[in-house]
């Protein structure tokens, strides 16, 4: 019987690369892989439905269920994970020494729907008391003028959200004064060559994301794995081979990873900051499946509603279908 030949879009991680490379198979596929950077793959995907699978943004998978109209069902493959304190980046000269002077200040951001910023409005929402209608939002493109939203979202009344002129990226704002942060996934080119007045709110990232985790036990889950719904139905083995494939792979990576006989990674002490966050958050902190995420996925589930990003709270139960949240053991 023949394979199914399918397009997949991922990421360029360590936890994908037996895949790409053809090291783990996923049981009757054909894949043709694409490995892409996230934003051309979810711009792809949620506007153009252009793979059979694709990495996904969890906000705007959300986003899209809440407005019925989602075109991928969600597997609990969760491709990225990142605490977002380092995520938040602020002008030193604009008097903002805690996450209480945000309040009232202007924000740039790429897309209000972004993962990495629906984390970052819940930390300092449930961690700092700063609400997200408290802040005057101005989105644009980060380094160059200019970015469309994956998908339209409708926000309350409260959350004030101002475009950024069309000829200026969120970098220039920055860059000359006329924002007073940003927040995203991704740096700006002002912080990467050493603005003299741009620095991270949090100037000891490290320090309190691992008090993060201590208090709340929460892993921020960034991307999802997407199959194109009426794959996913046609084709009933699709969410177990995927489930066990990924798996496969990031086990690759996390034994990769282990071996010290020569560092997989180009950067010094990499097995010190393996074994701090194995002491930190145990073996297995970047787990796939729903079992030992429940509450991770919950809260985000809550501040994606809570933000005005899903009219309704998407149930755990309707994100994630049955078939995939158990699996075999022998």
């Amino acid at each position: 019987m023949s394979k199914l030949r399918l397009s997949i879009a991922i990421g360029d991680y360590d936890r994908n690369r037996a895949l790409l490379d053809g090291r783990v198979q996923i049981d009757g596929v054909d894949p043709i892989f694409m490995a892409l950077s996230p934003e051309e793959m979810f711009f792809r995907a949620f506007r153009h439905q252009d793979f059979d699978i694709s990495e996904v943004s969890f906000a705007s998978q959300l986003v899209s269920m809440a407005q019925d109209r989602s075109q991928y069902q969600a597997l609990p493959i969760f491709l990225s994970r990142a605490f977002r304190h380092s995520s938040i980046y602020i002008r030193t000269d604009k008097g903002i020494e805690s996450p209480a002077d945000l309040r009232g200040r202007s924000i740039g951001i790429a897309e209000y729907q972004l993962s990495a910023n629906v984390w970052a409005r819940a930390l300092l929402e449930d961690e700092y008391g700063v609400r997200p209608a408290e802040i005057r939002w101005v989105r644009g493109g980060m380094n160059t003028a200019g970015r469309p939203e994956k998908l339209k979202v409708e926000l309350p009344p409260e959350i004030r959200i101002d475009n950024a002129p069309d000829d200026r990226s969120l970098d220039d704002l920055l860059s000359a004064g006329e924002i007073d942060g940003f927040i995203g996934p991704r740096s700006l080119r002002c912080f990467d060559d050493g603005h003299p007045k741009v620095a991270r709110l949090f100037g000891n990232g490290v320090e309190v994301a691992s008090a993060y985790w201590r208090k709340t036990g929460i892993f921020p889950i960034m991307h999802l794995l997407g199959v194109r719904r009426e794959l996913f139905e046609a084709h009933p083995f699709l969410g177990g081979a995927l489930m066990k494939a990924f798996t496969r792979s990031k086990q690759f990576a996390e034994e990769m990873l282990s071996d010290t006989s020569a560092t997989k990674v180009t950067m010094p002490f990499v097995e010190d900051h393996l074994a701090e966050a194995r002491r930190l958050m145990g073996r297995d902190f970047w787990s796939y499946g729903v079992a030992g995420n429940e509450k991770t996925i919950k809260a985000f589930l809550d501040h994606h509603h809570r933000q005005g990003l899903s009219s309704r709270r998407i149930a755990l139960d309707e994100l994630f279908p049955a078939r995939v949240r158990e699996s075999y053991s022998l």
